[in-house]
């Protein structure tokens, strides 16, 4: 009787246990680090992955220990980093759930992204989208800092670039605030040395007609400064 020897075993691998990320991973991972959270349906969208991919992935992320998940009313499922999840990121924004009083407007905000990164000539031109985390992370510690916008979309230098070398705010409103704040707002924005070249508007249909009112009554060459838009419908949170 003869015997054949078994094959040897592979040797283990370093990083054996250990989530591999892909581009994918990464691209999701610094979008929630960013943006505080994301619901399922607009994860998908950034990452261009369909639903259950999302949710195979998410899995992947959460038995790693770098996401967390839950629902919150009606609509898709949301998710966020943890603590560990953010480190991966090399970011040192605040990790945990979504403030429940906030997700309309992060997510209003995150679909604006999505919505504008879509838009014709943005993907030639690779501008870089700086968030209000960001924004606020580069601010110095003190009282009485100017309002914060919502994000920032820096334009690259160079000959034959689009809006080359400007900066745009980009606000997002969902509910109307009163004129005179909003003009107070606007005002700032574009007031003493520009920081920004435009200011793109994005609105809800219950707050358009005060932003509208308020870009109106500013000197014409601020006026033309400010660009009013609808929100795309994907920034509404469903309703049950």
């Amino acid at each position: 009787m003869t015997t054949e020897a078994a094959p040897p075993s592979a040797p283990r691998r370093s990083d054996a246990g250990q989530v591999r990320l892909t581009e994918r991973d990464i691209t999701g991972l610094l979008l929630l680090a960013e943006h505080y959270a994301a619901p399922y349906d607009l994860l998908s969208e950034a990452m261009s992955a369909p639903p259950a991919r999302v949710r195979a992935i998410v899995a992947r992320w959460r038995t790693a220990g770098l996401a967390a998940s839950g629902s919150f009313g009606p609509g898709p499922a949301w998710c966020w980093l943890t603590p560990a999840g953010m480190a991966a990121t090399g970011r040192r924004y605040h990790a945990g759930p979504p403030a429940l009083a906030r997700l309309a407007h992060i997510r209003a905000v995150l679909a604006a992204r999505l919505w504008l990164q879509a838009a014709p000539g943005y993907a030639d031109a690779a501008p870089w989208w700086h968030s209000e985390r960001r924004i606020r992370a580069a601010l110095p510690v003190r009282v009485g800092n100017p309002h914060i916008a919502d994000a920032e979309i820096h334009w690259p230098d160079g000959p034959g670039r689009a809006h080359a070398g400007q900066v745009w705010a980009v606000e997002v409103e969902l509910t109307p605030k009163t004129g005179a704040r909003t003009a107070r707002i606007m005002a700032g924005l574009l007031s003493g040395p520009p920081r920004y070249a435009q200011i793109v508007y994005l609105t809800s249909p219950a707050a358009r007609h005060t932003v509208a009112e308020a870009a109106g009554n500013l000197p014409p060459a601020q006026a033309g400064r400010v660009a009013v838009r609808d929100l795309p419908a994907s920034a509404l949170l469903p309703r049950a």
